[in-house]
This record gives C-alpha cells, sequence and structure tokens, in this order.
C-alpha cells in the first residue's frame, strides 16, 4: 500500500507532537501560504463543487508557484480549476503530479475544461473515487483509522481505478470494500466566520470540511469575518471545526469569490463564465483569454483584496443581493 500525503503512522505522530494550545493565529495570506503549503504537499480542498472554494488561498499560490503537488477534495470546481490553468499556461511555475477525486467540474456550468485538458494529455496521474467514499476516506483520517469498510465500490468497477481492496467481513462472511485514508499534508478551508484561535462557524452546510480539516497535518482557514471569542463560546455547538484542527486564520471577504459562501453572496455567474469560456478556448489551443485572465486577475494583483477591487462593484453587490434569497431576482439573472 503506498500513501499520498501522510501515512497513518506519520499523521499519528504528527498529531502527537502537534502544538494544540489555544494561541493567535492569526496571519496574513503570503506567511500562511509561505508556512504551510510546500512542494510536492498533498492538498486538501475544501468546499463542494463551487460553494465555499478556498480561492484566496489559491490566488497566493498561484503567485508564489508551488511543484509537484497532489489535490484531494471529494468534489470541487472552481479551486483546482485555476491551479490547472496555471500549470498549463505556467509549467515552471505551478505543476500538479496527481488528483484524487470524486467530481471536478462546475456543475451548472459544465465540465472542467482545464480538467480535460490535463487529463486528455496524460499531464496528471488521476485517481477516481465516488463523492462517499472520498468524503469516508477523510472520515477515516479524522477518526485516525487506517480505512474504513464500505458497501457503495462494490455496485460499481469504480474499485478498478483507485486503491480500494475488499475482504470478507469476519462477521457477516460476505464480500466488504475498504477505503484507505486520507491524510493530506494541508487543508484550504473557506469558513464565513472563525476567531483568532481557529475555532470555525460553517453556515449551511458543512460539506467534508471538519473530516478534512481533522485529517490534515495542518489547516489554513479563510474567513469572511473574524469575531471575538465571545461569541464563539457563548454557541458552542455552532463550531464545526476545532481551534486546535487550525494552523493559520485569515480574514479575507469575499475570499471564495466568483464561488458562492452561503449567507454572503451568491455564485459570480458571469465571472464563471468568463474564465470557463476562456478555459474552454485554451483546450482548442486559443491562449490568448486565459493568458489575459491570469494576468488580469492574479498575477499582476498584489493580493486578494486587489484582485476584489478589480471586480465592478455592480456585480459583487448583485452577489451579495441574490443570496438574500430574492427568488425573483435568482429568476431575472437566469433568464439574461
Amino acid at each position: 500500500m503506498y500513501w499520498t500525503g501522510l501515512s497513518p503512522d506519520e499523521a499519528r505522530e504528527s498529531l502527537a507532537n502537534k502544538d494544540k494550545s489555544k494561541k493567535d493565529k492569526r496571519m496574513t495570506l503570503s506567511k500562511a501560504v509561505r508556512s504551510f503549503v510546500s512542494d510536492g504537499a498533498n492538498i486538501g480542498i475544501g468546499g463542494f463543487v463551487n460553494s465555499r472554494q478556498p480561492l484566496a488561498l489559491v490566488h497566493e499560490i498561484i503567485r508564489q508557484g508551488r511543484k509537484d503537488l497532489t489535490l484531494s477534495f471529494q468534489s470541487a470546481g472552481l479551486a483546482p480549476e485555476l491551479l490547472a490553468g496555471a500549470m498549463a499556461l505556467f509549467p515552471d511555475r505551478l505543476h500538479i503530479r496527481r488528483l484524487e477525486f470524486a467530481y471536478f467540474a462546475h456543475e451548472y456550468a459544465g465540465i472542467s475544461p482545464m480538467f480535460r485538458y490535463l487529463a486528455e494529455n496524460g499531464m496528471v496521474a488521476v485517481e477516481d473515487w465516488s463523492n462517499y467514499n472520498m468524503s469516508a476516506r477523510f472520515k477515516a483520517g479524522a477518526m485516525g483509522l487506517p480505512f474504513l469498510p464500505v458497501r457503495s465500490p462494490l455496485g460499481s468497477d469504480i474499485m478498478k481505478s483507485n486503491r480500494s481492496r475488499t475482504m470478507e467481513c469476519p462477521f457477516t462472511g460476505r464480500t466488504i470494500g475498504l477505503i484507505p485514508a486520507s491524510h493530506p499534508n494541508v487543508a484550504l478551508i473557506h469558513v464565513q466566520e472563525a476567531d483568532m484561535y481557529g475555532n470555525c462557524r460553517i453556515k449551511g452546510q458543512t460539506f467534508t470540511c471538519p473530516e478534512i480539516a481533522m485529517a490534515s497535518q495542518h489547516t489554513v482557514i479563510t474567513c469572511e469575518k473574524l469575531v471575538e471569542h465571545e461569541v464563539v463560546t457563548a454557541a458552542p455547538a455552532r463550531t464545526s471545526i476545532p481551534f486546535f484542527a487550525v494552523d493559520a486564520v485569515v480574514e479575507v471577504p469575499f475570499g471564495a469569490f466568483p464561488a458562492m459562501c452561503h449567507d454572503c453572496y451568491y455564485f459570480g455567474q458571469g465571472h464563471i463564465a468568463m474564465l470557463r469560456q476562456a478555459a474552454e478556448e485554451f483546450r482548442k489551443g486559443n491562449k490568448a483569454g486565459l493568458e489575459s485572465y491570469y494576468d488580469k486577475f492574479i498575477l499582476s494583483a498584489k493580493d486578494f483584496d486587489d484582485y476584489i477591487g478589480r471586480i465592478p462593484y455592480k456585480e459583487l453587490n448583485l452577489a451579495r443581493q441574490m443570496e438574500s434569497r430574492s427568488l425573483e431576482l435568482q429568476k431575472f439573472v437566469e433568464s439574461c
């Protein structure tokens, strides 16, 4: 058995030696990426498809450059798309070695052009899982177990494309599937609220973010808003990720945009369409649009605030208004 990221024994040793004290973990995006994202890292990506994607961190990784990365996620879109696009455009700056995932696309906006480009050209190793099984891999890691027994892989041929195994159940005598734990070197997760110590409050669905955080050697959090510790302790049941799983906290308003962030803003549909069209044109041989996108919104931006400043206020405000659950407004935008 081979492990990408930490082995279960390495993960247990790392957890035992980790500083679990309650200390101020606030830092800049630049320092967080420099401190916890290294060449050769297995990166666990939080969120689900294009909800709460850790895009501020992804922008910073692209600006700094990293090599030989493994990306592990349940379902994601914009975060791996931007990293894949950077690899395709600037292979000397960023390189992805391996993908371990269940779904890599944009849901309503269609399949990922950059995943197609990398996969069709044999540029990355791909390990395919179901959504449930990839979630269970993170769950096993969070529980400190080397594997979990599951039934679902037995109903398809997906086991041919990953490291899952089978065994005879010692209790029932029936065949049962086994999936290996996933222990990323670092988790990148965006949340709505966090305090200075790293206690995180996720509004709406948590997806697999708590499990990814607990399974990873290090966890970097970006949040829409830093809240006082007393706000967290006043309602402890609302804490989704505990402070001792977190290594860095960065306050980044609109830190997932143009992905959506529940209760904060809806999808930046126009921006996603623009990026996807540029990526699709790149896949077909025209590099100009994607090069222009990266130059304007990432490489020439000094930080994520600079990137947000380059997006028209009306576009950002519309995304906030749509997330206010105005069904009439959403129907109007979808009809345009």
